[in-house]
């Protein structure tokens, strides 16, 4: 599995990962803020240039056949849809089930009827597509979900600063459920710890961290 970096910045527009698989099949992870009338434009730089990245690594949004979406907030998914229909219009977006149960406001009705029949709904853990797998990871959203590849773990907004590496507990303003987020934070470092993983993240600095 090969593994490219897209826009690994410390800024509202996230970070997204690439992943190529041995039969050349392409699976994203998160989508970023979208265009300039996406949900995000109310406080993130937009547009976004996802489709910039893709294209500097020689890879068109047809060409991708999953996409993953860690949760529904707009930097993280808005970017999966432009003028009401798929950016990536040959690819099942895999969302959990507890997110789609509690989706609601812009951003929502922004990406889920554009994507109502790319949806690919999974509950709990589940592999996605060869040696990817998605775990439930509750607390920053109710359905927010990580990405593992091998040793590398995509984890979303699991975690949002470097200083819950050291204390799971601190919290996040967004989080919906800081008590869940906080204790979910801490089971997942630990097991990742466990496998000195290396952390894929969205807002950090530097983009991987190997515990």
């Amino acid at each position: 599995m090969k593994r490219h970096g897209l826009n690994p910045r410390p800024s509202g527009r996230g970070a997204r990962q690439l992943l190529r698989d041995a039969a050349d099949r392409l699976t994203l992870v998160d989508t970023g803020v979208g265009g300039a009338d996406s949900p995000a434009a109310s406080w993130a730089p937009v547009p976004g240039g996802l489709v910039g990245e893709l294209a500097a690594v020689g890879v068109a949004p047809a060409e991708i056949s999953t996409v993953i979406l860690t949760h529904l907030h707009s930097d993280h998914s808005s970017g999966a849809v432009a003028g009401g229909a798929p950016v990536f219009e040959n690819a099942r977006h895999v969302v959990q089930r507890a997110e789609l149960d509690a989706a609601r406001g812009p951003t929502a009705e922004w990406v889920l009827p554009a994507l109502e029949e790319h949806l690919h709904v999974v509950e709990g853990d589940a592999v996605v597509a060869p040696d990817v797998r998605v775990h439930l990871t509750p607390g920053h959203t109710p359905g927010h979900q990580i990405v593992r590849v091998g040793e590398v773990a995509m984890t979303g907004d699991l975690v949002l600063h470097p200083a819950q590496l050291d204390d799971p507990a601190i919290p996040y303003v967004y989080d919906d459920d800081p008590e869940t987020a906080a204790r979910t934070r801490a089971e997942v470092l630990a097991a990742l710890r466990a496998e000195q993983a290396v952390l894929a993240t969205a807002h950090f600095s530097d983009p991987f961290t190997r515990l």
